[in-house]
């Protein structure tokens, strides 16, 4: 069996999780404002808070997603007042983080498509984008403003020099409202799949693998990249065009850890290969991310894992 042991016996934590979650709104609103809460001290359990609003969205329909999110809010915004004085803090993370991932839930649930599910994911970084730019007249000038204590301490640590750190953040201000958006709505993503894993996990063992493995960026897309690819070399002063392209990238990027997955599975390589991959993203990140994102990108023409099927059933 690829990947070791059978799907339907294999356990993970994130099973009894999510089957608690599962019993009942009061239930699925305690995991998720309790993880809400901890995201505070480890900004990454917010993923599991998400995926549980999600979680029962795909398996209990809009409704049962918005009560649970609601009841989530109301416990939440609880513990909140009591330890700050002030609930918007809950509020606000239900807005920022609940809503987006509920929306992505019902698209997939209504769709029965994970390509669509995660392609109309970049929609949410759209709007985003198009907020700052509503709100303030010059983004790099406001982001400008939000680095510049950073910059005062690296330069006060020895480790940036005050002469070039300056042009270092006025460059990383020109693209940093694309690459918040892509951030944002790459992690309401991650949240999605993590809900889709657990349902599988809890209803259709070994469901998910498949699914994950044969997801692929639309053509048009692809195309769509090419060229704004194209025009932000010609127009290097254009910052739409990177901001587009930030956008896109998550998309490239998921289609590239897809690809992956897909020769590990393909070629019965085991989890070794896969673990190895995942501790290279984060340890020579950004640049094993830029690889990933293009193997994506380069697999929406040459479907990688289509011509490696073909060679092994050639060669069998």
């Amino acid at each position: 069996m690829p990947l070791g042991l059978d799907p339907q016996t294999r356990r993970y934590p994130v099973q009894g999780l999510a089957g608690f979650a599962m019993r009942g709104r009061v239930q699925a609103a305690l995991v998720a404002s309790a993880f809400a809460l901890l995201s505070l001290i480890m900004p990454l359990l917010g993923l599991i808070s998400s995926a549980t609003v999600a979680l029962v969205t795909l398996r209990k329909g809009a409704n049962e997603g918005l009560i649970a999110a609601a009841f989530a809010v109301a416990l939440s915004g609880l513990i909140s007042f009591a330890a700050l004085g002030s609930p918007i803090p809950a509020m606000g993370f239900a807005l920022a983080m609940w809503l987006p991932v509920w929306l992505l839930g019902l698209v997939l649930r209504q769709g029965r498509s994970l390509d669509l599910a995660i392609q109309s994911a970049v929609l949410l970084g759209v709007l985003i984008v198009l907020g700052i730019h509503l709100q303030t007249a010059d983004p790099a000038k406001y982001w400008a403003q939000l680095l510049e204590p950073m910059r005062e301490s690296l330069v006060a640590g020895g480790a940036l020099e005050a002469a070039t750190s300056k042009q270092l953040v006025a460059e990383v201000s020109r693209w940093m409202t694309g690459a918040f958006a892509a951030a944002f709505y790459f992690q309401v993503l991650l949240a999605l799949l993590i809900a889709r894993w657990s349902q599988a996990l809890l209803y259709n063992p070994g469901g998910f693998g498949p699914e994950f493995r044969a997801f692929r960026v639309r053509s048009v897309v692809g195309y769509l990249g090419l060229g704004l690819l194209i025009l932000a070399l010609l127009l290097r002063d254009a910052v739409w065009l990177v901001e587009a392209l930030l956008l896109l990238a998550p998309l490239f990027f998921l289609q590239g850890v897809a690809v992956v997955h897909g020769l590990v599975h393909g070629y019965s390589l085991g989890r070794g290969w896969l673990i190895g991959f995942y501790a290279l993203l984060v340890l020579v990140m950004p640049h094993s991310e830029i690889l990933v994102t293009g193997l994506g990108f380069v697999d929406v023409w040459a479907d990688v894992r289509a011509r490696a099927a073909a060679r092994r059933k050639a060669r069998d």
